[in-house]
């Protein structure tokens, strides 16, 4: 009767054998490997993290290249766009500032000298005029002041001079007239009129003359200047 009723229950109830708990495991086992790959919140691969060739491709290589790149262009952009000027108002009024006090002490021309003074005021830089309205400015023309009254000064030294004195006490308004068109206008006109007697009293040949060249360029030099800062 026992041995009827064990071969007459039905197979889900027999013990487990050691091949369906093996089968478990295994399935346990895969479903434990695949689990993480299926969730929304895996961590990356291993080899998408730690892939050394990509990261120093991605990081290091194209990023530097790109960035080296437009780095050397914006150097270039700005080398180009920044690049200073040989003609700006700086400079032009430098060479006529040098040109002027050249012009006063040099000989070989007739021309009425005493027009390089106002001329020298209306184009000196900012910085010569600050530092003759300057300490060190006033004391220079107290010391020429001083040589000039124990001692005689020939004619060209004194032009400097006066042009110091000039623009030390020139008021306010007289010097607003620089750095604009008014005050261009007239410094082109006297330099048009120092070029006119000069060119005029001397033939062409004899401005060029060993003796009258240093003059002539100076003028030349004067003209063009003043000619350039009213434009």
């Amino acid at each position: 009767m026992a041995m009827a009723m064990l071969l007459s229950s039905p197979a889900s109830a027999s013990p487990p054998t050691a091949l369906s708990h093996l089968n478990r495991q295994q399935q346990s086992s895969i479903s434990f490997i695949h689990l993480p790959s299926l969730s929304r919140s895996s961590p990356p691969s291993l080899s998408h993290t730690f892939n050394p060739l990509r990261s120093f491709i991605g990081h290091h290589g194209i990023t530097s290249f790109s960035k080296s790149n437009t780095g050397n262009r914006n150097a270039a952009f700005r080398i180009l766009c920044y690049a200073p000027a040989p003609l700006t108002t700086s400079n032009l009024q430098w060479i006529s500032t040098v040109s002027s006090i050249v012009l006063m002490l040099a000989k070989g021309t007739a021309v009425p000298k005493s027009y390089i003074v106002p001329l020298f005021a209306l184009q000196a830089p900012a910085g010569v005029v600050s530092w003759i309205k300057g300490r060190y400015g006033v004391w220079t023309a107290f010391l020429a002041l001083l040589i000039r009254l124990f001692f005689y000064i020939p004619g060209e030294l004194e032009l400097p001079f006066l042009a110091l004195l000039l623009v030390m006490i020139a008021p306010y308004e007289a010097m607003k007239l620089r750095h604009t068109k008014e005050g261009a206008v007239v410094s082109l006109l006297i330099a048009v009129y120092l070029a006119f007697q000069h060119f005029s009293r001397t033939s062409l040949q004899q401005s060029f003359d060993q003796g009258s060249i240093v003059a002539t360029l100076a003028i030349i030099s004067i003209t063009v200047v003043s000619l350039l800062l009213l434009l």
